[in-house]
This record gives C-alpha cells, sequence and structure tokens, in this order.
C-alpha cells in the first residue's frame, strides 16, 4: 500500500453463474467511493459466480473474462486488486479455487490455490488442493492470501510469518450459521501472528445455503477496525505496516517462535 496505506473491500451478493452481472455490480459500487490510488481492493471467494462446484462451466471462459476484468479493474482504479475465482487443472472436470492478485498496472502478481478444499460442502471432489502458501508485497506490506476454510487451520498463517507476512488476506463464501467461528477466527489469526488480518466474505444465498458478511479489517492486538456487518458495499480502513512491527517489538510473542526453531 502506498503511504496513505488505504484498503478497500467489495461484500457482494454474487450473481448465481452470471459473471457479467457481477462485474457490473463490483464496478457500481466501487464506482460510489472515492478509491485513493495505490489502494488494496479485495473481492471475495469465486465472486464472479458463485459458489459454483461445476469446473466445466467455472472454467469455461473463466480464466480469460475474469482475469481481464481484474486485471481492467486494477488499472481503472490505479491500485492493487485480489479476487476469488477458479483455475483449470489438468485433471479431467477438477479445477483449482483460487486467489488472484493484480498490481496497478494490472499485472498479474499471484495465483494462490486453496490448500484446503471444503469436504463438508463435496467441493474436495471437484477442487484440487494446492500446496504452496504465497507471499507478496503490496507497498509496505507482505501479504499473504488464503481463501475460507483455509482460515481453520493455523500452520498456513504460522508458515507465512517465515516470509515476514504482516497483513493476511481470507477471501470467503462463509455461511451465515458459522459467522461466528469466521469471527472468531479472524481475530485470533490476527492476535497470534501480530498481524493484520482482512476477511472478505459475501452476502446472500443461493443454492440452499446464506451467507454471513461480515467482512473485516482486524488489527494485530485483534480489534475490530471496521466491519461491514451483513450488507452489500464496500468498507475502507487505512492500516499502516509500522502499527505491526510497532506490536512486534514491543510484545515479542512471534520472536519466541523464531528461536524456538
Amino acid at each position: 500500500l502506498s503511504k496513505s496505506e488505504n484498503e478497500v473491500t467489495v461484500t457482494i451478493d454474487s450473481k448465481w453463474k452470471d459473471k457479467e452481472s457481477n462485474f457490473a455490480l463490483v464496478y457500481s459500487l466501487l464506482s460510489e467511493q472515492q478509491v485513493p490510488e495505490n489502494s488494496l481492493i479485495i473481492l471475495p471467494e469465486m465472486f464472479a459466480t458463485g459458489f459454483c462446484l461445476d469446473p466445466d462451466l467455472t472454467t469455461a471462459n473463466e480464466t480469460e473474462k475474469i482475469e481481464c476484468f481484474l486485471s481492467e479493474l486494477a488499472q481503472q482504479m490505479k491500485s492493487w486488486v485480489i479476487g476469488g475465482m477458479t483455475h483449470p487443472s489438468q485433471e479431467e472436470r477438477k479445477a483449482f479455487n483460487t486467489a488472484v492478485t493484480y498490481n496497478p498496472q494490472g499485472q498479474k502478481i499471484s495465483i494462490y490455490k486453496k490448500l484446503h478444499p471444503i469436504p463438508l460442502l463435496g467441493e474436495d471432489k471437484f477442487h484440487l488442493p494446492g500446496n504452496i502458501v504465497e507471499n507478496f508485497a503490496v507497498g509496505s506490506f507482505t501479504v499473504t492470501p488464503a481463501i475460507c476454510y483455509d482460515l481453520r487451520f493455523p500452520e498456513l498463517f504460522r508458515s507465512a510469518l517465515h516470509f515476514g507476512t504482516d497483513l493476511f488476506v481470507v477471501l470467503g463464501c462463509w455461511p451465515q450459521n458459522r459467522i461466528e467461528h469466521w469471527v472468531t477466527l479472524l481475530r485470533a489469526r490476527a492476535i497470534e501472528n501480530q498481524a493484520f488480518v482482512i476477511g472478505v466474505n459475501r452476502v446472500g444465498d443461493d443454492q440452499g445455503l446464506e451467507y454471513g458478511g461480515r467482512t473485516m479489517v482486524i488489527t494485530p492486538k485483534g480489534e475490530i477496525l471496521s466491519d461491514g456487518e451483513r450488507m452489500e458495499g464496500v468498507i475502507e480502513a487505512e492500516i499502516k505496516s509500522s502499527s505491526a512491527k510497532k506490536w512486534r517489538k514491543e510484545f515479542p510473542a512471534i520472536k519466541e517462535i523464531f528461536e524456538a526453531n
């Protein structure tokens, strides 16, 4: 992020299998905001299709269409953009659930593949697990993305500390009936890793699932800086990597982890 270190999260009610409508919705919501240049804009898990587990549909022209949209959005907003989508795999009728990141010039800088597809919803039958924890620079931050069910696995977050991560971004399609888990785990990941955590969850419902929203920005001390509740829209916050560094110095809990290793 830039010196102003702004981040913008977008919570939407994704229209089922309707990429064009979801693109238009994101543009509409962002056009109502004054987004500072060099912000970080974050969209939820599989934002353009909803949580659809049909790889034949989600990967049909999806890679080209959605990546083009994300690239153009980054260039128009002159900001970093992270969005959730699927990517085809070499296995028939199997895909990867991914978080893709673009820089303000519209260049793709990272593709993170979800490490933990959720068995409860049958995702593991259609989405293959990734095996790499990603990290990349966004201004003064080192960022590591995660996707939804990944949030329940603290090892992913802990391992990222070895890369110097001080900002975690979690893209979600998290259901309302477990929304307190979402809130609690986001705060726990922030506290235990002394890092900023941004959780971006969709709202609305489709295919029998009701989504809980609660898009949040959480400080390294576990304080909720912004909370979108269950509303569709944009939430903004100003965060500084220096705050994480200061807290880690004042209360050097993660330092002991590295010393123990």
